[in-house]
């Protein structure tokens, strides 16, 4: 499994995040007091220092009023989004096939020096 720390997947999380507790109008220093927790743990958590687990994860966003599966949801069609736009090939080149060994222009008779006799 690739390491997602500093993956442009978790900025993403971690933008959402942010942007959903300054839309509510708080503070870090508001939501770790609802969380109960300091003001550095809120910043260590956006800033990425800090991971949150699932169920941190439904205690921030209960804290800012918002439902946990309307954010995954949310967070999911984002992350695809994403995905999809990684995927397209660039404009002039040909996507590669998966499984196909490049051709060589190479002869293997000559390669292999059979056509000696």
């Amino acid at each position: 499994m690739a390491k997602t720390l500093h993956s442009r997947h978790n900025e993403i999380f971690l933008d959402k995040l942010r942007k959903l507790r300054e839309s509510r109008g708080l503070r870090q220093a508001d939501l770790a007091h609802l969380l109960g927790r300091s003001q550095g743990a809120v910043s260590y958590v956006e800033c990425g220092q800090t991971r949150l687990d699932i169920i941190g994860l439904r205690d921030w966003l209960e804290a800012l009023d918002y439902g946990f599966l309307r954010f995954l949801k949310e967070l999911d069609a984002e992350l695809r989004r994403l995905d999809a736009l990684r995927l397209r090939p660039k404009p002039g080149k040909a996507p590669k096939r998966p499984g196909r060994a490049a051709r060589s222009s190479v002869n293997p008779v000559i390669l292999l020096g059979l056509n000696d006799k």
